[in-house]
């Protein structure tokens, strides 16, 4: 006896029908919680990006703009093409404060990451005291605006105590920050002394990853912990270096501040870095247009040195296997 059924019997086994039939619904619940998930990180980062947006992106557009356009806030904004490009190139000022920013940054680079990496490599080797690090961190816990201050009564040449130190050690005075020859690097040491502990400890954070696996068999095979910090310690932490100096670069041409409240751009344009110039043209002189043009030279030469750096020093790429 045969038995008939109206509905076609089904191509799939039971367990592959049920999956079938289940499936759909576990997708959609899945679907809903990918957007669901979606939603709630675009809550969180709404406030960021707009910040992103508004205070960087907008103002960015906005004096590239203006760098086109002869602007002093009293009138409406007039189009002037390259000028403003053409006369940063016969501004003998400009090229001065360019140049009096790069002797600042070499100074700046070269002591901060010497100094940096001494600290992060004694606080490896020899140490790994939370206190010893707050200790390290201290400075850079202060403002740009209170460490040039307090350095400035520090090194006054009348009353300050490091020229009475120096006095009493039987030498002349020093104008640290009145005289053309010691006030820039007087004030590339002021801002070493604050962010050297901040680049110490990523210096140090970098070493971490480090295996202590590889300082052990160099120290059975008899290395001195100078050929270990050239054969190990450089090599393996070179991208987190490169990344550091990258840092550091694009903040020392940034210089302004301590500046500001040391010397002022003085003693005859000594200490005129290219920020001090670009606000004195915008908020002194009100050429906005122009400070806007020597602003966006900036971005061209920070770009181009943080991508000649990250390329030379291959900062995206570790010996670490």
């Amino acid at each position: 006896m045969t038995m008939t059924s109206d509905s076609p019997p089904s191509r799939l086994p039971w367990g592959s029908a049920e999956r079938a039939r289940t499936m759909p619904r576990t997708e959609r619940a899945g679907g809903r919680e990918g957007r669901g998930d979606g939603r709630l990180a675009a809550v969180f980062l709404a406030p960021a990006l707009l910040g992103f947006l508004v205070f960087l992106v907008w103002p960015t557009l906005r004096g590239v703009y203006l760098s086109f356009t002869r602007f002093n806030l009293l009138t409406p904004a007039e189009w002037v093409g390259l000028d403003n490009y053409v006369r940063m190139v016969h501004d003998p000022i400009f090229w001065d404060s360019l140049r009096v920013t790069v002797v600042y940054v070499v100074i700046n680079i070269g002591v901060q990451t010497v100094a940096a990496l001494a600290i992060a490599v004694l606080l490896q080797r020899l140490t790994q005291s939370a206190v010893l690090r707050g200790i390290v961190l201290t400075p850079y816990l202060m403002s740009n605006v209170v460490a040039g201050i307090v350095w400035l009564w520090i090194l006054d040449t009348q009353l300050g105590i490091g020229n009475e130190i120096v006095a009493g050690l039987g030498f002349d005075r020093i104008p640290f920050l009145a005289d053309e020859t010691w006030a820039i690097p007087t004030i590339a040491l002021i801002n070493v002394w604050r962010h050297v502990g901040y680049t110490a400890l990523l210096l140090f954070a970098g070493l971490q990853a480090i295996p202590n696996d590889m300082y052990e068999a160099a120290k059975v095979d008899g290395a001195s912990e100078w050929r270990m910090f050239r054969r190990i310690t450089l090599p393996l932490l070179r991208p987190v270096l490169a990344v550091v100096m990258i840092m550091t670069v694009i903040g020392s041409f940034q210089v302004f501040d301590t500046v500001a409240v040391t010397t002022g751009g003085g003693p005859a344009n000594a200490t005129n870095v290219l920020q001090f110039y670009i606000y004195g043209a915008a908020f002194g002189r009100f050429q906005f247009g122009y400070a806007s043009a020597m602003s966006v030279a900036l971005l061209v030469v920070l770009s181009a040195i943080t991508v000649l750096q990250y390329r030379i020093t291959r900062a995206g790429h570790s010996d670490l296997g």
